[in-house]
């Protein structure tokens, strides 16, 4: 069976998946709509699609699944559609900024059994997931501290800071995910500090660049994230894991993995310096990983509840730099 999709977005994360989803089997790119004619013209051209409305894409009969790139406060409202339309949905995170919009949309997928997946795609980083699977082979024992480092080469422009919900739902919520996917358990508490250090215009638009966040479980686990959106030496990525036999870390990742030594001494190629580098294989993985669990051959994951519990570790870590103290995720949910 081959799964066809539509593809909603052709913006620069659109672009990657239209390019993950021709490259898989048993699956085809059957249409592309972008309010920005040139952008959906320009995916269509190279993948050999066909250009068409949402609306023409939600009625199709000769799509199954859609893949949402759209703006952030059109992802609640295209799920539904789409769910009560029978096909199957990969949304880009988050599924909202509220949590409230977040919980009834979720309602309408389990009312239409509708198969929705949310877009973490580091939990697919083949070196995360290696991390994982020595968790999941007791290499490591019980998991006790994780730390996760997040840092972007730059800050965004300042029209999309202002609508993109802040540093906790836009940056932070990936390592929010990825910080339960390691863990193994629900976060119950949160305590995060938040400053401006790397842009005053941030500072100006209501949000902040700068972010430490302790996450800690009900039996003691603890997480640490660090984020930062200026990273002079590339974009930094790594992870470790500590438990009580042993540690596992997933280092930076180069375009090339050498090392030259010469009378300068030991140098390596700078890193990647942008995550649709970075993260490549991660939405090759991600894609066809959503293509088995439309297909009834896999389960679907991260889901719709991941996506709510990493947007509540946000609204937590939101209301603990407010408040000045740690935040328990009963307090938000």
């Amino acid at each position: 069976m081959t799964l066809r999709f539509g593809l909603l977005g052709a913006g620069r994360i659109g672009k990657v998946h239209a390019k993950a989803i021709s490259a898989s089997a048993g699956a085809s790119l059957v249409a592309v709509a972008d309010a920005m004619a040139p952008a959906a013209k320009a995916i269509a051209d190279q993948y050999g699609c066909e250009v068409r409305s949402g609306e023409a894409i939600l009625a199709a009969k000769d799509i199954d699944a859609v893949v949402i790139c759209t703006p952030t406060d059109t992802h609640a409202d295209l799920i539904e559609a789409f769910a009560k339309a029978g096909k199957a949905i990969f949304c880009e995170k988050p599924i909202d900024l509220s949590l409230a919009r977040v919980k009834a949309c979720l309602k309408v997928v389990r009312d239409t059994k509708a198969v929705l997946m949310v877009g973490f795609n580091r939990r697919f980083d083949p070196h995360f997931m290696a991390v994982r699977a020595e968790i999941d082979k007791g290499t490591l024992g019980a998991v006790e501290m994780v730390t996760i480092t997040s840092r972007d080469p730059g800050a965004p422009g300042l029209d999309y800071i202002a609508r993109s919900g802040g540093i906790f739902r836009d940056m932070t919520i990936h390592d929010f995910d990825m910080a339960r996917f390691l863990l193994g358990e629900e976060v119950s508490e949160v305590s995060a500090m938040a400053a401006v250090l790397v842009d005053p215009a941030i500072g100006k638009a209501g949000d902040s660049d700068s972010v430490q966040v302790m996450l800690k479980t009900a039996t003691g686990k603890m997480c640490l994230i660090s984020n930062s959106r200026r990273a002079t030496y590339g974009y930094d990525q790594r992870i470790e894991v500590h438990g009580s036999l042993g540690a596992a870390t997933a280092e930076n990742q180069r375009p090339f993995m050498i090392e030259v030594a010469s009378k300068l001494g030991y140098t390596r190629p700078p890193l990647h310096d942008f995550f649709m580098t970075r993260y490549t294989e991660a939405y090759a993985a991600e894609i066809a990983s959503f293509i088995a669990a439309a297909s009834g051959k896999g389960k679907v994951s991260p889901s719709g509840e991941d996506g709510l519990a990493a947007l509540a570790l946000a609204e937590a870590a939101l209301k603990s730099v407010a408040e000045g103290r740690s935040v328990r995720t009963s307090e938000v949910l």
